[in-house]
């Protein structure tokens, strides 16, 4: 999610119970780099149709170009899973044959693991977006960004069933070459974007798509919500720019790792 107003976001209110999870599950931030979920063998997701990371070191640089050339677009959706719009965006999803990628909150994986197991059996892939979306990371120290990248990276595999996430997108892009490193390493490509479409404000269905319109020339990643609060409006844009991309000759990939 982009950097919408100071402080830690709507996460904020959740932080001190996430940190609770956070501390009881202290011991597994230093997990071991195998694949599969921290502290045990390796379960098996569900027929996954997309891999996870397979813990491998990847570039440190922020990713934004396509696995699809010139003429590819990464959709990308921030801040979920929701019970109520991670359902709908996937269903639009199915309906044009589009793939994306999903940036989750460590909470909410942890708290609906049966859509995290849905976005995988669909062949979407999986990017860390923390414990819990503080954009202040840039200002925290090393051991607490270290927490939530790694502790998220843990809550994230665990709800998918094993599916490590490929991508570490910092809430509100507040990356430190701290941050990028330690999840480079960890097999997770830092993830920017190139258009923010401003959904999460809500700012109604006409302006996203013209948002879109606009800055799609700057690159090909755009940025989407499928969390905190109501996302009809990003449902709807959806389905009115996916055929238009496609009727215009774009393809959907994933953002290079």
């Amino acid at each position: 999610m982009a950097r919408h107003g100071g402080g830690r976001g709507w996460y904020g209110k959740v932080f001190g119970a996430a940190l609770g999870v956070a501390m009881l599950a202290a011991g597994a931030s230093a997990w071991s780099a195998q694949a599969g979920v921290v502290g045990g063998p390796s379960p098996k997701a569900t027929a996954p149709v997309s891999a996870g990371s397979d813990g491998k070191p990847v570039a440190v640089t922020i990713a934004h170009a396509s696995d699809k050339g010139a003429r590819g677009v990464n959709i990308t959706i921030d801040d979920g899973p929701d019970p109520v719009w991670t359902p709908q965006v996937l269903d639009v999803l199915r309906e044009y044959g589009v793939k994306a990628t999903f940036c989750m909150v460590g909470t909410q994986a942890q708290a609906h693991p049966e859509l995290v197991k849905q976005v995988v059996a669909a062949g979407h892939r999986l990017c860390d977006h923390s414990v819990s979306h503080d954009t202040t990371m840039d200002k925290q120290s090393q051991a607490y960004q270290s927490q939530q990248i790694l502790d998220a990276e843990r809550m994230i595999t665990e709800a998918s069933g094993g599916v490590r996430p490929m991508y570490y997108r910092a809430p509100g892009g507040a990356f430190t070459p701290y941050s990028r490193k330690l999840a480079a390493s960890r097999g997770m490509r830092p993830l920017g974007w190139n258009v923010d479409t401003k959904d999460f404000e809500r700012p109604g269905t006409d302006a996203i798509v013209a948002t879109v319109e606009r800055e799609l020339p700057n690159g090909p990643t755009l940025l989407f919500h499928d969390a905190g609060g109501d996302r009809a409006q990003t449902v709807e844009a959806l389905r009115r720019i996916l055929p238009q991309l496609k009727e215009q000759g774009y393809s959907f990939g994933f953002p290079v790792r």
